[in-house]
């Protein structure tokens, strides 16, 4: 019997409209991760985590909640901090440098540029934040009891791949940390073993801050569109402290500051977006709150997240439409 021809092998490639986006955010992540301010804002964040440590051994018996609650707290800050700067200038690069008038004169919308910076912006932020609840889940394991000699083997371990993936992509180095943060962070999640509670809030921590990064990062991408790095820095700013106070300013007393500034920060509260969601009591992160589960809430906020990002990006597209480059 003749043998049956085998279909040939087909690469099954991602539409055109995607691949131009991955394109824009890949090459936005490869520019973020090689910048200086990444770099200082990373050892920041390391030196924190060690910080941790030290003000640990002055607390009595509470040596894994400060650990936790301070690597939680730098977590959101810095990641909020880098969104802010990337978002800010990131596009205005492009407009300075000249270099996105070529891009643009190629088959590629605008809205799929604006997208682009926005997805790399998010890629770059998410392996800060892999990294750093890695390294704050390693610290916690050295605070509950797992065996030194475990961590080191495992850090260790972690920086030869690291260092044998770096060798080994010649081309593509700086997309390594992508898959290695993700990796990194499992193994912290299992080093972090002794303490289930407090590596829940570290990991419940991290994914409602990239949440609200992808707000923060919205807003930043919005006020670009039209604006300079400056400008777009302070609003996004100023727009991210209001949506922290958001619910301080729904319930402004009216005795104290008159019926006028009650009002007014009640519509502030119910313009600006309200971050406070994203910055849970501890004692939720733990799921000490009766009736009210961990994930189900991370996971209803991570899609408010969307929602309103979404929304940010659409109107983002809409201005960066009609803007005149000349």
């Amino acid at each position: 019997m003749p043998a049956l021809a085998r279909a040939p092998f087909t690469v099954i490639e991602p539409p055109p409209v995607l691949a131009r986006i991955l394109t824009i955010a890949l090459n936005t992540y490869r520019e973020a991760v090689r910048a200086r301010l990444l770099v200082g804002v990373f050892a920041l964040a390391l030196a924190t985590c060690l910080y941790s440590l030290l003000v640990a051994t002055l607390s009595l018996h509470n040596e894994a909640r400060v650990v936790a609650d301070l690597g939680a707290a730098s977590l959101s800050l810095y990641s909020v901090l880098i969104a802010i700067v990337l978002g800010s200038t990131s596009l205005y690069r492009e407009l300075e440098h000249k270099t996105i008038f070529p891009i643009l004169s190629r088959p590629i919308r605008r809205w799929e540029y604006l997208v682009g910076k926005y997805a790399g912006t998010m890629l770059t932020v998410g392996v800060f934040v892999g990294v750093d609840a890695a390294a704050v889940m390693t610290m916690l394991a050295l605070e509950t009891g797992q065996a030194p000699w475990k961590v080191g083997a495992a850090v260790l371990l972690m920086l030869a791949v690291l260092g044998l993936a770096l060798l080994r992509a010649t081309r593509s180095r700086v997309f390594v940390l992508v898959p290695w943060s993700l990796t990194l962070l499992v193994v912290g999640w299992v080093l972090a073993a002794p303490s289930p509670d407090e590596r829940q809030l570290v990991l419940a921590a991290s994914v409602l801050a990239v949440s609200e990064v992808a707000i923060v990062a919205a807003m930043a991408t919005l006020f670009a569109s039209f604006s300079s790095p400056f400008l777009t820095a302070l609003c996004t700013a100023m727009l991210f402290v209001l949506g922290r106070s958001s619910d301080t300013l729904a319930h402004i007393p009216v005795r104290q500051l008159g019926p006028a500034v009650s009002y007014g920060g009640k519509v502030l509260a119910r313009v600006v977006p309200n971050l406070h969601v994203y910055v849970p009591a501890r004692a939720f992160l733990l799921g000490l709150v009766a009736g009210q589960p961990v994930w189900p809430y991370v996971t209803g906020a991570a899609l408010h997240a969307v929602l309103y990002a979404t929304a940010l990006l659409v109107l983002s597209a809409a201005i960066f439409r009609k803007r005149d480059f000349a």
